[in-house]
């Protein structure tokens, strides 16, 4: 996804960059509101991160210059104001959620994978691998079409190698999408959730849904 950060705090700014990047994202840094603006007007964002207090254009200014003119994309607010009456004005501008510092990378990184998602929902609710089937919405996995109990760790696992099918994930990517950036899990934890999650969705044959690529990580073979 292209996602664009506007925040002055440099150090802050590099750290949100740097995390995206580890996910893949398309990534352009504005330091100010009338930088994140000008960017708008030459590129498609499918997301865009706004401080709320910024040089030049505030968030707030920013986020209503791009709902007026039509930008469908989803926006997310940084603010350190934690006002109830702050948090509506934010909402009402035109954001679609907001997330006040200081805050957590790894909650960060779950607001983006709920804007995206939310913003693919209409156009893929399921995605399908032979007689596999996730629906990303309902968070339900179906095995030739009879639903297979999953626990919350082994759905966001497949859901993230289904999301990304056909592409190697590394053992970080994995683990800091199901247990946060923070996370503090060994090799074996997620050897240990990929097989049991193996022994549901694999029906015996030769090669498992899940594949293991040695010193990287998995993909999802997507044939």
């Amino acid at each position: 996804m292209k996602i664009l950060v506007a925040e002055d705090d440099a150090r802050l700014r590099r750290n949100i960059v740097y995390i995206l990047k580890k996910e893949f994202h398309h990534v352009t840094e504005a330091e100010n509101g009338q930088d994140a603006l000008d960017h708008t007007h030459t590129e498609i964002f499918d997301l865009v991160i706004l401080d709320w207090m910024m040089p030049k254009l505030s968030g707030i200014e920013v986020c209503q210059q791009l709902r007026n003119t039509g930008f469908n994309g989803s926006i997310l607010m940084l603010t350190a104001k934690d006002d109830t009456d702050d948090i509506i004005k934010g909402l009402d501008s035109g954001a679609d959620d907001y997330i006040i510092k200081p805050f957590k990378m790894e909650e960060l990184l779950a607001r983006v994978r709920a804007l995206l998602r939310r913003k693919d929902k209409v156009i893929e609710q399921v995605i399908q691998i032979d007689h596999l089937q996730l629906h990303v919405d309902s968070r339900v996995f179906l095995y030739n079409n009879k639903v297979i109990d999953l626990t919350k760790n082994e759905f966001l696992l497949l859901e993230y190698l289904f999301m990304n099918k056909g592409r190697i994930l590394t053992r970080e990517q994995i683990c800091i999408y199901i247990w946060g950036y923070d996370y503090d899990v060994s090799n074996n934890s997620l050897d240990a959730l990929v097989k049991l999650v193996r022994k549901k969705i694999d029906d015996g044959q030769s090669k498992s849904h899940i594949q293991n690529v040695r010193g990287i990580g998995y993909k999802l073979r997507d044939n």
